[in-house]
């Protein structure tokens, strides 16, 4: 039996090699639950919290893992369990067979005891305040739009006072070890010039650009620099997040996810990646097409060693080929040169803060820009869903833009969703139709992802969960 003088968390005993049982109490994000939330978190039945807290904190446990298979990590840990004490002190995480990769000397690691009250914190802020109040009418795109600035100023991501400094990096965590180090010299100018890093907090490029910024501050003797994490219930097994997140806020589906990003960032960075990644530019430039943003500052530039230009070229091209010259203007492509990448950011963020000064804008929150519901709509992926989307040169240029968004967050859904991935080997792939021309183009895109390798990185040979009506 293993004992720790140290406060907060004490591993009781190993029971594997590979696991152990340990006692948590939470650090700064989670301090007191009523006798009723605690209730919720111990329930395993209908509209109980267990079975979503045990996905999300064995992701937060699994931090590390070199894997995006769902299934592979739940079986591995599939004797991990959860149990919750209320004490006077505050609440007691019981844990059993966790990772033991999670604790150094029988000790849980501090960064990822606070991402794993973050994780309580959110999903019961979510359930009980946002779902279950009455206050929020989600079926509104105002009321969406408050939910998320709720969420995130309750996991603390607004800061008073604020600057334009967060810099939110997008891009995948399949990367190859070039693009990885790439990503890190990128965080390490944007950290020399005093400016924060959001990402989607997995592993890859969500980590890369984090880790070279800690450099970058460290440099300038930057003590508290901002290292936030945005993820959803979702995908954050197939997407642990990184230890080196220190503001880490579950939204509660991707589509609130994707807000959060550009209501609180303030310029984005697009990595290499694969269809989550664009998914993610997808969405930027359907919301930035539309006629009221038209005259807002959001910087947008995609960069990456030179091994990544095919991935960016084609990208570009489909762009150009589906939504216009006008989505290409709206971003900038930089290969192989991270300083340049950071002066550039740098310089546009001015824009940005003078333009909100001018306009009375707040610094934390980009209210703003405007979000039709369109994007903010929870997209469920299924055989149904996908085959309905309408991807169509005929389309407005902002609802074709929706709906190959939401081809791609399918196709994600189809890679990494544990339940998703069930019901496509049970009734095979997915169908996507539409206008020949786009579906030629799409399924050029997707070829290409494929044979660059940035589908999944579990899978030895790649099994696409889609078939494209060519």
């Amino acid at each position: 039996m293993q004992h720790s003088n140290l406060a907060g968390s004490s591993a009781i005993r190993a029971d594997t090699g590979q696991t152990v049982d340990a006692a948590v109490w939470p650090e700064g994000s989670l301090e007191v639950l009523s006798q009723f939330e605690v209730e919720q978190l111990r329930n395993q039945g209908e509209g109980g919290l267990y079975y979503l807290l045990r996905r999300c904190v064995l992701a937060v446990l699994n931090s590390g893992a070199a894997t995006d298979d769902v299934r592979e990590i739940l079986d591995r840990y599939r004797n991990f369990k959860l149990g919750f004490v209320q004490q006077d002190r505050g609440l007691m995480v019981v844990l059993k067979h966790a990772p033991a990769t999670a604790f150094v000397d029988g000790v849980m690691i501090r960064g990822i005891r606070e991402l794993l009250f973050a994780v309580l914190r959110d999903i019961v802020f979510t359930n009980n305040e946002i779902r279950e109040s009455g206050r929020f009418q989600l079926q509104s795109s105002d009321n969406i739009t408050n939910a998320v600035f709720h969420i995130a100023r309750n996991a603390r991501l607004l800061e008073i006072p604020a600057d334009t400094n967060l810099v939110v990096c997008w891009g995948g965590h399949a990367i190859s070890r070039d693009e990885y180090d790439y990503t890190k010299k990128v965080g390490y100018e944007i950290g020399l010039r005093g400016m924060n890093v959001c990402t989607g907090c997995g592993p890859g490029a969500m980590k890369g650009p984090m880790k070279g910024a800690t450099i970058g501050h460290a440099k300038q003797r930057i003590r508290d620099g901002r290292y936030i994490g945005i993820t959803e219930p979702g995908i954050i097994a197939a997407e642990p997040p990184n230890p080196i997140v220190n503001s880490l806020a579950i939204m509660p589906d991707m589509e609130k996810r994707l807000e959060a990003f550009v209501r609180v960032g303030h310029g984005i960075v697009v990595f290499p990646g694969g269809v989550g990644t664009a998914e993610e530019i997808l969405y930027l430039l359907g919301i930035l097409l539309h006629p009221d943003n038209r005259d807002l500052p959001f910087p947008l530039i995609m960069t990456g060693p030179p091994d990544s230009e095919p991935y960016f070229r084609r990208i570009n091209e489909f762009i150009g080929a589906s939504l216009g010259e006008d989505a290409q203007r709206r971003y900038e492509i930089i290969i192989d040169d991270p300083e340049s990448v950071g002066r550039k950011m740098q310089s546009q963020l001015g824009g940005v803060k003078e333009f909100r000064k001018e306009q009375g804008d707040a610094y934390y929150f980009n209210w703003r820009l405007k979000i039709d519901h369109d994007f903010q709509a929870p997209f469920k992926a299924t055989h149904a869903s996908m085959e309905a989307l309408d991807v169509d040169e005929s389309l407005p240029v902002h609802r074709l833009a929706v709906n190959l968004r939401r081809v791609f967050s399918g196709i994600v859904s189809g890679n990494v969703r544990e339940e998703v991935i069930a019901a496509i080997e049970k009734d095979g792939p997915f169908y996507i139709n539409g206008s020949g021309r786009i579906m030629g183009l799409l399924d050029e895109l997707l070829a290409s992802f494929v044979a660059q390798g940035r589908m999944k990185i579990a899978a030895e040979k790649y099994s696409p969960c889609y078939r494209v009506s060519v």
